[in-house]
Order: structure tokens, then C-alpha cells, then sequence
């Protein structure tokens, strides 16, 4: 949508700072670092803690992640459907956080009811941990709804996804790069997890209070329930959307999963001199590769949410324009690292960190897309569905993440890779198979999002979309005149 096009009333209830603030704090502030502490070290802490197997750990997470996608929808009916006294989405910030703290102190707990019985361990972990999962969706629904009913400018909602985003990049390498040291310093990981969910509550509960539903209609006589997905799915230019969002959490996750073996079963190759070192220098190389390539990639991805995203959003106007540029450069930049990335080390970190730099903001730059659906969905069926809308982009990166963490193993596995025979024992094949991994197939991803971003089905609709804007904020400001 042009600058021109966006420019509507709406000006005159400019977000306020502290909405913006509390906005990317939320969600992307204390419950991010705690997302980033469960992604990176939830699985070990549960097993070395509590005592549950690797095989135990497998089956509870493949059972929560089900749920965890199934009840997206279902968030997003109740969110559209429900009519809280306090608001439909601004209610939500009032509880849920407390929740997180509640949840926080059970699941990072090793109770001694549990002791001695492996069939209780893994039935209390997998309560408090598909219990996470229910909040998340519960309050990531609507701090993602709230945004297109505070604001019809499509600039003052880039620049909130943008802040956003940066926060997220900033909290999530704070997070996974410093959580032992953290750990160290509160005591616990219960410690450490409880304080976060404390700053989440005073994100949230500042959300609330700086939150106005401006632009919510209200709605018709026994309209609600599952059915309200059929105005989103009846609309063909919805699918293409929907795989970018999928699409989107894959290349994302590709990005970060897959460096760690790159480091370790590749570059770590390189660096290694078996007729000069002992078996401590080859284990601190092989460790010192892996530190210093996930911190180009770490600091790529930060550098990409905090300064190149609002930059990229900022001077090409959309979302959907930025996400093209975007996917451009990411594919060359994978296109020559699939080529030529084994030749020097330094050299593809350097590169990688660009890539990353590039690409990292494909997984935010997904959120403007959501505003554009929200309002697709409101000129053709004159209905807002913001919760349900955010949870089918919710649904659509959970599939992506399940395509992530199995695809990639089963890529590796197809070309012969075996875990036990170590950086230096694998064939020719599981060195090709980690190669594509690391670069290929992520290459291939972007491509296929620029194709589809490049044939956006909702950009024909944008100058209609802006009228209907117009009248919004028009009714608004006479409504709020009376």
C-alpha cells in the first residue's frame, strides 16, 4: 500500500509512546527471554533435573505441540466471539501474565510427590508444559489483535512491529546466549524464569492500560463460534498467505537449527590439525567454532530486527515490498554460501551474518501481513476477525516449526548422517546432506516466498482497503464528537 494510500483520519489518535513501549514489551519482552530459555535449555534442564529421558521428552512435546496448534483456532473464536467487560482483547492482558508466573514456578519445579515414579514425572511435565503453551496462545492472540483496532495507519503499525521485533532479537540473544550465567546469578532456573514472567505482568497489565479498542465493530445476533473460520478460508487470496506464514517459521527455524551443525560437523573441519593438536585442542576448537559462528549468527539477527527491519519497512512503505527485497538478498547471499561457504572460515562467517541479517526479518515481517489480512477480511466480509485471523497465522508457524525440527532430521538422516560417529566420521553424503541444510533448502524456502510475495494476492485490494479506512476513522472521529 503507498504512503499516499495509508494517510487516513487515524492520524489524529496517534499511538500513544508508553502503548508502544508496553506493545513491544509484552509479548517480545520478559515472555520472550522465557520462550528463548525453554527453545535452548528446557530440554536438558528436564532430563538432568528431573530425570525424564530423551524418549519420554519426545513423545510429551510431540503431544503438547499437537494441542499447542490445535487450540490456536480455538483462542482466536473465543477472542472474536467473547465480550469481556474490560474490552474483547485487552481483557486478556489482565490474567493470562499471571498465569505465566504461576506456570513458570511449576514447570522449572521438582516436586517430591513426583519422586521415585517415571509415569508421574512425565505426567506433571506434561501438564505445566502443554499449560504453557495454552497461555502463550492466550496472550499472543490478542496482543496481535489489539494493534489493527488501536490504529488504521499502516505506518504507525509497521513501526510498532518493528520495535516489536527489535525487543524480541534483543531479548531472545540475551536470553539463549546468557541463561547459564543468568541461572548462576538467581539461584535457579525457577528463579530466573519467575522474574521474567514478573516483568511480563507489568508489560502486560501496562498494555492494558494504555489500550484502547477504537476500531472494533460489534457484533451481530449469534454470530460466533468455529464457524467464523469460513469468512477467512472462503477467500482463495487467504492460502497464498497462509504458506508465506508457514514458510516463514521455516526459514527461520532452518536459520538458527541447522548452524549448529554446520559449525560443528563442517567448519569445525577446517580449523582442526590432527597432527598438531591433542584431544583437549581438537574439543576446544571444535567448541570455540561452534561459539563464534552462532554469535555471527546470533548478532546477524539482531542487527536485522533492531536497525536493518525498520529501515527496510521505512523506505519501501508495506510489508509485503520489504519481505520481496528481503528474500532477494537472502537467496544470494545462500545461493554463494552453498558454493563456496566450506572455502575459508572467517569468510562464511562473515557471510552468514549477513545472510541472517537479511533473512532474520522474514519471521516479523510476517506480522504486517497479518494487519493486511485483518483488513482484507474487513472489506470483503464487513466483519472483524483479529483474533481469529491471529490464530491462523499462530496455526500456520507452528506447522512451519513441525516442518523445522522434523524435515531437517529426515533431510540429514536420508543422506547418511550419524550423530555418534562425530564431526570428523561422517561420509561424504552427510556432509553434502548438512551443506543443503544450511543453505539449500533455506535458499529454496525464500525463493518460494518470493514468488508468492511477489504475486501478493491482497496488494489489488489496498486502494479499496484505504477508502474503507477513511469511513472507519471518519465514523470514529464523528462518534467520538457525540
Amino acid at each position: 500500500m503507498s504512503n499516499e494510500a495509508t494517510k487516513t483520519p487515524a492520524k489524529q489518535g496517534k499511538l500513544s509512546k508508553p502503548f508502544i513501549w508496553f506493545h513491544a514489551t509484552s509479548v517480545n519482552g520478559g515472555a520472550m527471554a522465557i520462550a528463548a530459555t525453554i527453545a535452548s535449555y528446557f530440554s536438558l534442564y528436564v532430563q538432568e533435573t528431573i530425570g525424564i529421558t530423551a524418549a519420554q521428552l519426545s513423545v510429551i512435546l510431540l503431544i503438547c505441540t499437537l494441542w499447542d496448534a490445535i487450540n490456536d483456532p480455538i483462542m482466536g473464536v473465543i477472542c472474536d466471539t467473547v465480550k469481556p467487560r474490560w474490552g474483547r482483547y485487552r481483557t486478556w492482558f489482565t490474567f493470562t501474565p499471571i498465569f505465566l508466573l504461576v506456570d513458570m514456578f511449576l514447570l522449572f519445579s521438582n516436586p517430591g510427590f513426583i519422586q521415585g515414579s517415571p509415569m508421574k514425572k512425565c505426567i506433571y511435565v506434561c501438564i505445566t508444559y502443554m499449560f504453557y503453551g495454552m497461555i502463550v496462545t492466550a496472550y499472543t492472540m490478542p496482543q496481535m489483535a489489539i494493534l489493527p483496532a488501536m490504529t488504521l495507519d499502516d505506518e504507525e503499525r509497521n513501526d510498532v512491529v518493528a520495535k516489536g521485533a527489535g525487543v524480541c532479537a534483543l531479548m531472545f540473544t540475551i536470553a539463549s546466549t546468557f541463561s547459564t550465567q543468568l541461572v548462576e546469578i538467581f539461584g535457579s532456573y525457577r528463579n530466573l524464569m519467575c522474574f521474567y514472567a514478573v516483568f511480563a505482568i507489568i508489560s502486560f497489565w501496562g498494555l492494558y492500560k494504555t489500550s484502547e479498542e477504537r476500531y472494533v465493530m460489534p457484533k451481530e445476533k449469534g454470530e460466533g463460534g468455529l464457524k467464523q473460520l469460513v469468512y477467512v478460508f472462503r477467500h482463495k487470496e487467504i492460502w497464498p498467505v497462509m504458506v508465506v506464514w508457514c514458510l516463514a517459521a521455516v526459514s527461520y527455524g532452518f536459520m538458527f537449527t541447522s548452524s549448529v551443525y554446520y559449525a560443528q560437523y563442517i567448519l569445525a573441519g577446517q580449523r582442526v590439525d590432527f597432527a598438531t593438536m591433542d584431544e583437549a585442542a581438537i574439543g576446544a576448537t571444535i567448541g570455540g567454532t561452534i561459539s563464534t559462528y552462532m554469535g555471527f549468527i546470533s548478532m546477524g539477527a539482531l542487527i536485522s530486527m533492531v536497525v536493518l527491519m525498520p529501515i527496510f519497512l521505512k523506505k519501501f512503505k508495506t510489508g509485503y515490498k520489504a519481505m520481496i527485497i528481503s528474500q532477494i538478498l537472502t537467496i544470494a547471499c545462500y545461493v554463494i554460501l552453498y558454493f563456496t561457504g566450506r572455502m575459508n572460515f572467517m569468510y562464511c562467517c562473515i557471510l552468514s551474518f549477513v545472510a541472517t541479517a537479511v533473512g532474520s526479518m522474514v519471521n516479523a515481517l510476517v506480522n504486517v501481513l497479518v494487519n493486511d489480512t485483518i483488513d482484507f477480511i474487513m472489506l470483503k466480509e464487513g466483519k472483524q476477525l483479529n483474533g481469529i485471523i491471529s490464530s491462523v497465522k499462530g496455526f500456520a508457524q507452528k506447522c512451519g516449526n513441525t516442518v523445522t525440527s522434523s524435515g531437517m532430521l529426515a533431510i540429514l538422516a536420508i543422506c547418511g548422517f550419524d550423530a555418534q560417529l562425530g564431526p570428523f566420521g561422517q561420509s561424504q553424503t552427510a556432509v553434502a546432506g548438512t551443506n543443503m541444510v544450511r543453505f539449500l533448502v533455506p535458499a529454496l524456502v525464500s525463493a518460494a516466498i518470493l514468488v508468492i510475495m511477489i504475486f501478493y494476492p491482497l496488494k489489488k485490494y489496498f486502494p479499496e482497503i484505504a477508502e474503507m479506512k477513511k469511513k472507519m476513522a471518519a465514523e470514529h472521529e464523528t462518534n467520538g464528537a457525540e
